[in-house]
């Protein structure tokens, strides 16, 4: 299963997306959304699993909720929008994934890409995929394809859109 990682799009819908997400199975979206309409365009290609982030308005918030913890393809995932880092984890993040580390653990917010496994949280992926809005202090717009196979994660590709 491949799937597209994107977050913080702020309304923008970057017309690379339709290309880079065009052979994936699912899409992550990992808050601040903006318009929803950013998330039915996104579905046109594959179903899309979220989290609304802190600038999301009500009708991303009635869409989606601010934790999701899933399976895909074996894989435990919980995906939130303000989640820190490594090191750094929001308030309440780290108590709650060192109880429970998930394999995989996709956030946003800080609009720095960031991908790199936590060893002391069972050796978790943690997976921020930048951001793809227009909005922000990145200099570059990213987001992220995964491949997740019988319960392990491989490939991960980071994809920089361009200007």
């Amino acid at each position: 299963m491949r799937i597209g990682i994107v977050s913080d799009t702020h309304g923008y819908y970057h017309p690379e997306l339709d290309d880079v997400f065009a052979d994936v199975d699912l899409i992550l979206h990992a808050g601040d959304v903006g318009p929803v309409e950013v998330v039915d365009r996104l579905e046109q290609m594959a179903p899309v699993v979220g989290v609304y982030g802190n600038v999301d308005g009500p009708p991303v918030r009635g869409r989606f909720k601010e934790h999701v913890r899933i399976r895909v393809e074996g894989v435990r995932l919980w995906m939130t929008h303000i989640g820190g880092r490594p090191g750094r984890w929001a308030k309440g993040i780290g108590p709650a994934l060192r109880a429970d580390p998930p394999d995989l653990f996709v956030c946003g917010h800080s609009h720095i890409l960031r991908i790199e496994r936590v060893p002391t949280l069972r050796r978790m992926l943690y997976l921020n995929p930048g951001a793809a809005g227009r909005q922000g202090f990145h200099q570059v717009k990213t987001c992220v394809r995964l491949t997740i196979e019988d319960g392990a994660m491989s490939g991960a590709e980071v994809i920089h859109l361009e200007e």
